[in-house]
């Protein structure tokens, strides 16, 4: 008596990649989010390839294991590709003090992220 097996939440013509523990904030993070949504997958990693922003690296690296993943694992064809979401979520928060004057503290928040793109294949 084993469990059954859970249904594919995606469909079959998408692929996802999840990246935890992102060192930058979610509202950064979403910035970078945003300016892919909707894009073509080639367009999307230009976009990421030429960004000013550090932690577009991070997600450029997460779009590719997508590509990657609707490549080899669903048989898609990368070229028909289209970021249909890319979306962004809290992780946990690192708690540090700064020293402050007269023998005081201060709390210094460093949160984590959490990214996760959706792409599929364009119908035609």
């Amino acid at each position: 008596m084993s469990k059954s097996k859970d249904a594919r939440r995606l469909e079959a013509n998408e692929a996802l990649a999840v990246c935890h523990s992102i060192r930058t904030s979610p509202r950064k993070l979403n910035l970078v989010a945003q300016s892919i949504r909707g894009l073509n997958a080639s367009k999307a990693v230009a976009e990421l390839s030429f960004s000013k922003k550090r932690i577009a690296k991070v997600a450029l690296a997460i779009l590719q294991s997508a590509i990657a993943n609707a490549e080899n694992n669903h048989q898609l064809n990368i070229d028909k590709l289209v970021v249909k979401e890319a979306f962004v979520g809290k992780g946990l928060v690192m708690k540090r003090m700064h020293a402050r004057g007269r023998g005081r503290g201060a709390r210094v928040l460093k949160p984590f992220s959490n990214m996760t793109i959706v792409v599929a294949e364009r119908g035609e």
